[in-house]
């Protein structure tokens, strides 16, 4: 197993799985309501939905493509970019999905060929406030990669349920259902 072979599978589930919680929201708010989501936040002071999103896409394709030993690729940036400023534009749930599926295509794209990774290759991860970590390849994707995906996803999956749409435990863990024994599923 090597790294990118836990950290892809990872990506595409929860990916997935978010932009599957993003249709669901508009479902069950129908006429532009679902957009108004995008704005939603936990506490004052934390970003809004639609960076939660902008900035678990970012994860992933910074996860990849830093151990894969590649450049970040522009989409980062503009990630990024778009998610500072998102309190002021959050865009629409297309354009959210639409982000999602670009990511996607990047981590598969990443996946296609990826490299053996030594776990203890060098990673520099810089900041940008200037703090800098020195890490192994495995810390970066344990410590850091995986950490930082999960709380974006897991605060937007937060802000959709607080701000009532139905979610629950099935939503978050949809991929798991591949692994479901024949006849253990209880009965409603």
């Amino acid at each position: 197993m090597t790294l990118l072979d836990t950290l892809v599978p990872t990506y595409v589930q929860m990916l997935g799985a978010l932009s599957a919680w993003l249709a669901k929201a508009e479902a069950q708010r129908p006429d532009g309501g679902a957009e108004a989501l995008l704005a939603a936040r936990l506490a004052p002071d934390m970003f809004p939905l639609s960076t939660q999103v902008r900035f678990a896409c970012v994860q992933a394709q910074e996860g990849v493509c830093r151990l894969r030993g590649d450049a970040l690729p522009a989409s980062v940036t503009a990630l990024l970019d778009e998610g500072r400023n998102a309190a002021e534009r959050p865009g629409s749930i297309a354009d959210a999905r639409a982000r999602i599926a670009e990511t996607l295509a990047v981590v598969a794209a990443a996946a296609a060929d990826a490299p053996v990774i030594d776990p203890a290759t060098p990673i520099a991860h810089a900041l940008p406030q200037g703090m800098v970590f020195d890490l192994t390849a495995e810390q970066y994707a344990r410590d850091w990669a995986l950490p930082q995906f999960y709380f974006h996803i897991m605060t937007a999956y937060t802000i959709l349920r607080a701000q009532g749409v139905e979610l629950g435990k099935a939503d978050y863990v949809a991929h798991m259902f591949a692994y479901l024994r024949p006849g253990t599923l209880p009965a409603q």
